[in-house]
């Protein structure tokens, strides 16, 4: 389960874009605390606290304990905003999370069990379906990530979210497909192209024409060497009105 972290914090006067501005050039970023039975509060955070948080990943998914001048409320990261040139925080919205209430959130999916799956052993490729599966979560028990055992997984056997265990009062919410594909193993690309060069091969044999025994062919179609209704080679081996073949001694004019 996810640890609680401390994050100081302070309140903030004024909202907007002149506030927010005067209170990024010191150094904060602006943000609001809202949710539970109590008004929206515009706060302030620092810079450097906000941006080593969401750094090291997975911020909106880390409960905090924000501390506002000594009052301590847990909170949770809603939304965080995000410079298009910087890439830096520029704003962040916090969820308060009282005793006893849940919070809907996307979980990532890890796997384990790759060395024990007889597909990926036979050089098959995990297709990952899904990265994360939004969960219904008790504020208390919200972990990190879900684990799914890919071990005995042969080629195109499939994982699904009712084979992974979940935190006691975690709930799936729930989505059009009854039981939520995670992955799944393919074969791999050299193998489905045989199989797809061989489907068309046998595709392109049963659509060609195939000449019945005594059959004449069609209208300017030559027949085969040998094939009935085939015209006999002249004699020497060379067709009626033939050129000679190349280097043959050309035949002496016949004297008079």
């Amino acid at each position: 389960m996810r640890q609680i972290e401390e994050i100081a914090a302070e309140p903030r006067e004024g909202t907007g874009k002149g506030p927010a501005y005067r209170v990024r050039q010191k150094g904060f970023i602006p943000a609001i605390v809202y949710g539970g039975e109590g008004d929206a509060v515009p706060v302030q955070v620092q810079r450097r606290d906000l941006e080593r948080h969401v750094e090291l990943g997975g911020f909106l998914t880390k409960l905090f304990m924000l501390d506002i001048k000594g009052e301590k409320t847990r909170v949770i990261p809603r939304q965080v905003q995000l410079d298009p040139v910087s890439d830096r925080p520029v704003h962040a919205d916090f969820l308060r999370l009282p005793e006893g209430a849940s919070v809907r959130l996307a979980i990532p999916v890890r796997f384990r069990g790759q060395e024990n799956s007889p597909g990926l052993k036979r050089g098959g490729v995990l297709n990952i379906v899904r990265h994360e599966i939004e969960l219904l979560c008790p504020a208390d028990k919200i972990p990190e990530y879900l684990e799914g055992d890919l071990a005995g997984l042969e080629i195109h056997g499939t994982l699904h979210i009712s084979s992974v265990k979940l935190p006691e009062g975690v709930k799936v919410v729930r989505t059009r497909e009854a039981d939520i594909t995670i992955a799944s193993i393919v074969a791999p690309t050299s193998v489905i192209e045989e199989q797809r060069a061989a489907a068309e091969a046998a595709a392109a044999a049963a659509l060609a024409p195939v000449v019945e025994e005594g059959e004449v062919p069609p209208e300017g179609a030559a027949a085969a060497p040998g094939a009935p209704g085939a015209a006999p080679p002249a004699a020497g081996g060379a067709a009626p009105g033939a050129a000679p073949p190349a280097g043959a001694p050309a035949k002496a004019p016949e004297k008079k």
